[in-house]
C-alpha cells in the first residue's frame, strides 16, 4: 500500500528537519518512479536553501520500494570529517575522498553497498554513522551483532543508557510535535528550520 511521501518523511525525518540529527532514512513504496523523481527534485528545490537535501539511496523496480535519505549536508560533513569516523569507514572498506567535506562520494559508496546487499547479512550497518548515530553505538552493533546493547530506542545503544534514553525521548518528542503540526496544516517547509 502506497503511503503519502510527505507524511512518511515527517514520521521518519522530523528530527532532521528540526536540526536535531544530521540525517534520516525512510522506505517509500510507489509504482510511479517518475513521480518519486519529481518529488525528490521538488523537495530539493524547496529544502536546499534551508541546508537540507533529499536523495534516493536505493530503489527496486520489482518491489517498488525505495530508500529515501534526507540530510543536512553541513552536519553530515562534520560527522564524516571526524577522524574516528573516517578511520572506521576506511576499515569498513570505504575509499575516503581527499576532501573530508565531500560527503557525496561516501554517500555514493553507501548507495552502492545498499544496492548490493542481497541478504540481511550483507546489510551495510555502517549506515548508522550516516544517520548520525554515535560511532560507539555503530561499532557496538557490528561487534555484538545487534545483541548486548545497553538500551534500545531509535537505534541500539552501547554506551550510557541514561544519556541514550534522554536523547531518544528528545527525538520522539520532536517527531510527535512535528506530526501534530503537520496534521493540523503546517507545511513541511515551515517545519524545516534553516541551518
Amino acid at each position: 500500500m502506497e503511503r503519502d511521501f510527505e507524511t512518511v518523511m515527517i514520521e521518519q525525518c522530523a528530527p532532521v528537519l528540526a536540526g536535531l540529527k544530521p540525517a534520516g532514512l525512510f522506505r517509500y513504496e510507489t509504482r510511479d518512479r517518475a513521480d518519486l523523481a519529481r518529488r525528490v527534485a521538488g523537495w530539493n528545490a524547496q529544502l536546499n536553501p534551508k541546508g537540507l537535501q533529499v536523495r534516493v539511496l536505493r530503489g527496486c523496480i520489482a518491489t517498488r520500494q525505495y530508500l529515501v535519505y534526507v540530510y543536512r549536508a553541513a552536519k553530515l560533513q562534520a560527522v564524516l570529517a571526524d577522524a574516528a569516523v573516517r578511520g572506521f569507514l576506511a576499515r569498513e572498506g570505504y575509499r575516503l575522498p581527499e576532501d573530508a567535506a565531500d560527503c557525496g562520494a561516501l554517500l555514493d559508496q553507501l548507495s552502492l553497498r545498499l544496492c548490493c546487499a542481497a541478504e540481511a547479512a550483507d546489510f551495510p550497518h555502517e549506515i548508522g554513522v550516516f544517520l548520525g548515530y554515535p560511532l560507539e553505538d555503530v561499532e557496538g552493533f557490528i561487534r555484538h551483532r545487534g545483541k548486548c546493547f545497553t538500551c534500545c530506542g531509535c537505534w541500539k545503544s552501547y554506551g550510557d543508557p541514561a544519556a541514550a534514553q534522554q536523547h531518544f525521548a528528545q527525538l520522539a518528542k520532536c517527531t510527535a510535535v512535528y506530526l501534530r503540526l503537520f496534521h493540523s496544516g503546517t507545511p513541511i517547509l515551515k517545519l524545516a528550520v534553516a541551518a
